[in-house]
């Protein structure tokens, strides 16, 4: 004959109690530690990874062939000429100049992206709030471009678009808002 010998009724009711204490704590826990934490380098990582997919672009809407007969604009696509990116051929009877895409271009177009932001430093951030449903924070940052091609870095381009020359040639800050998730800080959509 076997003799089984029985826990408490108090043992087993103080171990499901502390289960029932601890698991909450698990769970609502995670948002506040690891990549989920509050801090500056799950923030570096959350831009970083971000703009990995999101680079800096000279155009946004642009198509080409592209007319124009703005001269400003036109002395823009120019230098993009000049660097044997675009190929232009003019109208005169209506004053339009007319750019497409050369060989050495086709890569770049046609949003000509020249580098992506990789952060150098986070310099503030807000408290953390619950706003459309998640916990954000703001956060102004420093960073510079990288992978800046040969072209973005030539005199006359950078003379033409002169936000693209800033960006790709000194060290810039800006401001963006992040949400915690469980797999760390991300831009919301």
């Amino acid at each position: 004959m076997k003799i089984v010998q029985r826990k408490p009724a108090s043992t087993t009711f103080a171990a499901a109690l502390s289960l029932l204490t601890i698991a909450p704590l698990v769970f609502t826990g995670c948002n506040n530690t690891g990549k989920a934490a509050a801090t500056p380098a799950n923030f570096t990582t959350g831009i970083n990874n971000h703009y990995l997919d999101h680079p800096e672009c000279l155009f946004t809407d642009t198509r080409f062939p592209f007319e124009t007969s703005d001269p400003e604009k036109t002395k823009q696509m120019d230098t993009l000429v000049k660097n044997l990116l675009l190929e232009k051929s003019v109208e005169t009877s209506i004053h339009v100049s007319r750019y497409t895409v050369a060989p050495a271009g086709t890569r770049y177009a046609p949003r000509f992206c020249y580098g992506h932001r990789e952060v150098t430093s986070i310099n503030s951030f807000t408290p953390v709030a619950v706003a459309n449903g998640f916990k954000e924070t703001t956060i102004t940052y420093s960073y510079t471009m990288k992978e800046v091609p040969v072209w973005a870095e030539s005199h006359d381009v950078q003379a033409a678009f002169p936000a693209m020359a800033r960006a790709t040639t000194s060290q810039a800050t800006d401001t963006i808002t992040l949400a915690q998730s469980p797999v760390g800080w991300q831009v919301p959509d």
